[in-house]
């Protein structure tokens, strides 16, 4: 496993080598030890699955209190993960990073708590695990809105019409959101 800490404190991209024979791969998604050896010590309580089509924004989300750390991993399809960094100490309040997640490039990313999560589908189809450190706790979720100018978030949309939620678009400006200390 190949470990590249993002600009973000505490966000990493993790590369894991597929292993491909006549019956298709195999991809280890998680190894406690690997983790561990690579700064990265946390147990997973909660996997969250969502199926996306082309052209859909999921986020941003986060929880105000019981924070999740997420291990976000595409398992088909390919999407551009973003991590939006929530921490008003942190010297990096309110910017963001984005990688490309798919299938076919062993790529996944740990978003730390205190970091707001979303993605945008690139392909036809993309099923998303999230491995999370602690429970949902819908009382406790927020949302920043995903094209807030304040944020900046270049995201790959190209000409293509976009789908999100409503919950998505009432969104709070960063201004706004509710954030970490």
């Amino acid at each position: 496993m190949k470990s590249t800490p993002a600009p973000l404190d505490g966000v990493v991209v993790l590369e894991t080598p597929l292993f491909h024979d006549e019956r298709g791969y195999f991809r280890e998604l998680h190894h406690a030890q690997k983790f561990s050896a690579a700064g990265l010590e946390m147990t997973f309580v909660q996997d969250n699955l969502s199926r996306s089509r082309r052209g859909v924004v999921r986020g941003l989300h986060y929880q105000i209190e019981q924070p999740q750390g997420k291990l976000v991993t595409a398992l088909t399809g390919t999407i551009f993960d973003v991590a939006v960094d929530l921490r008003r100490s942190s010297p990096t309040f309110g910017q963001w990073f984005g990688v490309e997640l798919s299938e076919s490039n062993g790529r996944s990313i740990y978003i730390p708590p205190g970091f707001a999560h979303g993605f945008y589908v690139l392909s036809d189809t993309a099923d998303v695990l999230y491995k999370c450190t602690a429970l949902y706790a819908p009382q406790f979720e927020r949302t920043v809105l995903w094209n807030d100018l304040a944020l900046g978030i270049t995201w790959p949309l190209g000409d293509r019409p976009t789908i999100v939620s409503g919950k998505d678009q009432a969104g709070a400006p960063l201004a706004q959101a509710e954030t970490f200390r």
